[in-house]
């Protein structure tokens, strides 16, 4: 018989709960990912799920209960700075600089990053390959998520965040994706993602957020929209 013991999640929600705007999006959630593992966070616009995945990058800190790296809290500062270099975030604000073409807007990444080489691979892949000069201007919005989707790829870190990754994608950008986060999770790579739209994602976990609404509006908060002069 084996003594040995099962390895530590990677990523682990040890009883969090979280909170926007005063009110609770989810309490005492519990949460285990190890390498290759997918997590998909769903529910309907306004409902928390982008609050969520800043909890999760580390840029906020849970209510209650932590967000363990590598069996490690990563609001501590010395372990964030290591954690945040394991991340790559995808969002609906997608940090393309117009000025640079599609290409350069890949590059000046991967030379941030001391890498190179995978930056056209990764656009021919996401179908961007005959616009590599071009300036993301001439994009379209499905085109442009594209676009980040290659960046990621090019970037190359185990852990993803995709807050909405398929809105703007056409069928076959969908499918795109599918696959590239089955490839990731192939590799070892964890995947989270919060959308509200159907993603196919093999052996995830899925965890739906209640419809929110917006706090009643106090006394207090009526004094302070007053305007008094």
């Amino acid at each position: 018989m084996s003594n040995r013991k099962p390895p530590f999640p990677r990523l682990l929600l040890n009883n969090v709960s979280c909170m926007r705007n005063a009110q609770q999006i989810l309490s005492h959630v519990n949460v285990s990912l190890h390498d290759g593992g997918a997590f998909v966070l769903t529910g309907a616009n306004g409902s928390g799920k982008t609050t969520f995945m800043r909890m999760l990058a580390g840029f906020s800190r849970p209510s209650a209960g932590e967000v363990l790296w590598n069996g490690h809290d990563i609001q501590k500062s010395a372990i964030f700075h290591q954690y945040k270099l394991q991340l790559n975030w995808v969002s609906l604000k997608d940090a393309i600089n117009d000025k640079c073409n599609v290409l350069d807007n890949i590059q000046w990444f991967e030379l941030l990053e001391g890498k190179h080489g995978k930056a056209m691979p990764a656009l021919e892949l996401m179908g961007l390959g005959r616009l590599a000069k071009e300036k993301p201007k001439m994009l379209s919005m499905g085109q442009r998520k594209r676009l980040q989707l290659a960046r990621m790829l090019a970037i190359d870190r185990p852990i993803w965040l995709l807050d909405e990754p398929s809105v703007a994608l056409d069928d076959e950008g969908v499918k795109l994706l599918e696959y590239i986060i089955a490839e990731h999770r192939k590799q070892g790579g964890i995947a989270i993602v919060a959308t509200h739209l159907p993603i196919e994602m093999e052996d995830s976990m899925v965890l739906r957020l209640p419809p929110r609404f917006p706090r009643r509006m106090s006394h207090t908060d009526m004094l302070g929209r007053m305007d008094i002069s």
